[in-house]
């Protein structure tokens, strides 16, 4: 048995194993599980412990990890949020900030980092992909 040393390997086979998983399990026929443009992302999280976040400055939070996905809802400067993970998405470029990490957050949205207060993650010490 060959021993996988890579984390990036690691993640792609998890991937693809939860792929597998998820098609020999579906019980949606296949036409219903075809991702749209828009639609929410499948959740990568099971079961996480929540933290706090809090926002900075006025933003959108947006049902996807990316600003190619609709705004759910718009946050105001020092509001505080329930998040789960974070992730890698989409880059924005805003207020002098650009990078690609988003949070999850606990209602299923996502708020890009760059609105939280923190480091770029808003101080979730949660990866979503663990």
């Amino acid at each position: 048995m060959q021993r996988i040393t890579s984390r990036k390997t690691t993640r792609l086979l998890t991937a693809a194993a939860a792929a597998v998983v998820v098609a020999v399990g579906a019980a949606a026929p296949a036409a219903a599980a075809q991702a749209r443009p828009g639609d929410r992302p499948a959740a990568e999280t099971v079961s996480l412990r929540a933290q706090n976040v809090t926002t900075w400055i006025n933003g959108n939070v947006r049902i996807g990890p990316s600003t190619g996905y609709r705004i759910a809802y718009t946050v105001a400067p020092n509001q505080s949020l329930s998040a789960e993970c974070w992730l890698v998405g989409g880059f924005v470029n805003a207020n002098g900030i650009y990078h690609d990490k988003w949070v999850l957050l606990s209602d299923g949205n996502y708020i890009w980092g760059g609105l939280l207060k923190g480091n770029e993650v808003g101080d979730v010490s949660q990866p979503c992909w663990t």
